[in-house]
């Protein structure tokens, strides 16, 4: 699962198993290791039916898909969910979460989980 932040947007992109995974269990997350503390990512299924939501606690990401939206995923050609979620005060967070497509160039990582790119 790959994490990409700039400004008051986040997006989440999954290979296949992650999505595969993440639709079975309700759950799914990554670590990255600071050696006295670590961040985590997930994503979980989230109650009620706004689409996406997010929190930030104890060093965590968590975006929350509405467990409708979560059930049928890993099978369906839907490519990703995209959310404004309101802050107060007139502030906004972008939220998206896709599935993870084979890059068009010539990328280093592995990306034998991947999606097939339809532009391919």
């Amino acid at each position: 699962m790959k994490i990409r932040i700039k400004g008051n947007s986040m997006r989440y992109r999954l290979t296949k198993s992650e999505v595969q995974t993440f639709c079975e269990t309700g759950f799914f997350k990554e670590t990255t290791d600071f050696g006295t503390r670590t961040f985590t990512y997930a994503i979980a299924t989230g109650e009620g039916e706004e689409l996406l939501q997010a929190t930030f606690e104890d060093a965590t990401i968590t975006l929350f898909l509405n467990e409708k939206e979560r059930l049928g995923w890993a099978d369906s050609a839907q490519v990703g969910f995209r959310h404004t979620m309101p802050l107060g005060d007139g502030r906004e967070l972008t939220l998206l979460l896709e599935k993870d497509f084979v890059c068009m160039d010539e990328s280093v990582e592995d990306q034998t989980d991947n999606y097939p790119n339809p532009r391919a």
